[in-house]
């Protein structure tokens, strides 16, 4: 929307607008252009003249406020002083356009706006949410699915593969996953790594074209997306078992 009392400026920057491809309503007064602002559709932006009859600009982007906080509003005058500018830009306005102004210059500002807003209004990210291929984990639900079947894990091997996962394509030595999975307390040998892994391949990896889970020989494991990946280099080869003190898992 428009609020702009003087005709000719008005028609100018609405012929400029629409060859643009925007939709634009005019209002020449402040009244009507806040009743329209509040009432009569859901703007995406404002371009509001400080000068105008009836209510001033800044009374308008003061009332606008009190009830829209994010609408993006842009003033245009002919008053240039420095305390002008600050008084509209601390009452709320997104931008400060002094007249004469160069109508290329005022599209580049209002494409600027509608791209901070449309960032504004994408849904927000959802970091519970891991993914890696065709396998999910919720870490709200602590549910595990791998092409939409869900995967039933005890808590370590939910543990082991969350922490897989947020380091995708980095190599984890057994060591960094003891600490990480068991605990810095952990008393027992890291065999009991290799063990795990190789219960989580058995779900997640078996009966699945694509092999996630990959061994670093004399290093340790990584997770990684791999549609080349054989099922010989997702075997376990090392012949791990559990230690005698490593109860197996329920």
């Amino acid at each position: 929307m428009l609020i702009e009392d003087e005709e000719r400026i008005a028609r100018v920057l609405q012929l400029e607008l629409e060859h643009e491809g925007y939709e634009v309503h005019t209002r020449s007064d402040g009244r009507s252009g806040l009743t329209a602002a509040l009432n009569e559709s859901d703007w995406e932006l404002i371009l509001l003249d400080v000068m105008l009859p009836e209510l001033s600009g800044l009374e308008v982007l003061r009332r606008i406020r009190q009830v829209n906080p994010t609408l993006p509003i842009i003033l245009l005058t002919a008053r240039d002083a420095v305390p002008d500018r600050v008084s509209g830009l601390d009452q709320g306005a997104n931008d400060y356009v002094t007249k004469p102004f160069a109508t290329i210059e005022l599209l580049a500002r209002i494409r600027s706006l509608l791209r901070q807003r449309s960032l504004q209004d994408q849904p927000p990210e959802q970091p519970h949410l891991l993914k890696v291929d065709d396998l999910t984990m919720d870490l709200k639900s602590r549910a595990v699915a791998r092409e939409g079947v869900p995967i039933e894990l005890t808590p370590t091997e939910f543990d082991l593969l969350r922490f897989l996962i947020q380091h995708q394509d980095e190599v984890m030595t057994r060591e960094q996953i003891i600490s990480e999975v068991w605990g810095y307390d952990f008393v027992g040998d890291t065999n009991v790594v290799d063990v795990y892994i190789r219960y989580l391949r058995q779900k997640v990896d078996k009966s699945f074209s694509s092999k996630l889970i990959q061994t670093i020989r004399g290093v340790g494991y990584l997770l990684r997306y791999e549609p080349s990946a054989t099922d010989k280099d997702a075997d376990d080869s090392t012949g791990a078992s559990l230690p005698k003190d490593e109860p197996k898992p329920s």
